[in-house]
């Protein structure tokens, strides 16, 4: 009896991380197809505006990098309570401010939240489950990305119906308050990790490779999913509707490539599925650069690199476990890594995009994903001497 109270308790609060993902998802992806109307709101062009990615990401460094220790230190379900009521907060002010740099100080505010739950929801989820948390990783990221799927066809209505911006920030906060208010009641796990003197396994040469690996594809995945509806439509590819379906696809490859990766996780070694997954990114963008002109060359493209780099995230912490101890500070780093990337490839994406036109967006992500499987080859032969699985 007391197992089965355990397991209910333990699906419970992976319920609840699971409903916060989706959450996140859709506040992540949902800046997107909005830029254009931020632009106009702040009366500033798109390689202005574009440094919003850059302040939403700079403070989810700042967020991910503290939230490490706070997680290890404080009950985690109360500090993601409080996270996730800042983060509404700050999207309902999103689509009210006409003034750039205060809506640069709001995307700021945004962003550390944001950290905040990511960095909980990862290692909270490791610490329910301890070494069973593969699948429930993947179901987790799945979350992230319907969240994200859901988001463009959101706004894209919304904004056809109103007219506005305004309701597809709205939206999601009015449904999420009840979630920030569950958080504060449901106990928090505690670390199983080891701390004892002399015992643990640490590695900070594969953290920070790890960290690195990060970087690439989670900047990669947020500067493919926020410029990919501006490049459509620059491009002549497609009109605003047809663009914000572009970028559902895209999402929504993700997310059932996450799906579908749940049973995958414990039938193939991490390293193979991380293998396959740098290099269809690559083949994705590839095909995209070769035929830039063809609506079935985007569309492909995007769909492959959606499947691709699904369970990226997920399998890298999974790799992580399986070679050193996953506490809060490690998740954070491997955040801020993820962060970093986020901030600054997006970032230079916007500062090309006006110079050299919108086919700059694919190339500098063609580069990004292949220096990256690069650095996987590195990584995998080094944590290979250390018997990882």
């Amino acid at each position: 009896m007391e197992t089965r109270v355990r397991e209910a308790g333990a699906l419970a609060k992976t319920a609840v991380y699971y409903t916060t993902f989706v959450v996140l998802g859709f506040a992540t992806a949902v800046i997107g197809p909005t830029l254009p109307s931020l632009a106009e709101q702040t009366r500033t062009s798109l390689s202005e505006v574009s440094f919003l990615f850059t302040a939403l990401f700079a403070g989810y460094c700042a967020g991910s990098l503290s939230g490490g220790s706070v997680y290890d230190r404080a009950a985690g379900h109360p500090v993601m309570g409080l996270a996730l009521a800042g983060m509404l907060c700050m999207l309902l002010l999103v689509p009210l401010v006409p003034v750039l740099w205060v809506l640069t100080a709001v995307l700021l505010v945004l962003g550390f939240t944001e950290g905040l739950l990511d960095v909980g929801g990862n290692i909270l989820l490791v610490w329910v489950h301890g070494e069973r948390v593969g699948p429930f990783m993947n179901g987790l990221h799945f979350a992230f990305g319907l969240g994200a799927f859901i988001s463009p066809l959101v706004a894209a209505q919304v904004m056809r119906a109103t007219g506005g911006i305004r309701w597809s920030y709205w939206v999601l906060c009015v449904l999420a308050a009840p979630l920030a208010v569950s958080l504060f009641r449901i106990p928090s796990p505690r670390s199983k990790t080891v701390h004892r003197s002399g015992t643990g396994r640490k590695d900070p040469l594969l953290v920070a490779l790890i960290s690195l690996l990060f970087f690439m594809h989670i900047g990669g995945e947020i500067g493919f999913g926020g410029w990919l509806f501006t490049y459509a439509s620059r491009m002549g590819l497609a009109r605003e509707t047809a663009a914000a379906l572009l970028t559902s696809a895209f999402w929504g490859s993700l997310t059932l490539g996450r799906l579908l990766g749940v049973p995958v996780v414990a039938l193939v070694k991490p390293r193979v599925i991380l293998l396959a997954s740098f290099t269809g990114a690559a083949a994705g963008l590839a095909l995209m650069l070769a035929a830039p002109g063809s609506l079935a060359a985007l569309w492909t493209g995007t769909v492959l690199v959606g499947l691709s780099i699904a369970s990226m995230v997920p399998i890298c912490f999974t790799f992580a476990g399986s070679c050193i101890d996953m506490s809060g500070r490690v998740a954070s780093w491997f955040m801020v890594g993820g962060s970093v990337g986020t901030m600054l490839i997006p970032w230079l994406i916007g500062q090309l995009f006006e110079a050299r036109g919108p086919r700059v967006t694919i190339q500098v992500l063609f580069v990004d994903f292949a220096a990256a499987l690069l650095l996987l080859l590195f990584t995998l032969r080094y944590a290979s001497k250390k018997a990882c699985r």
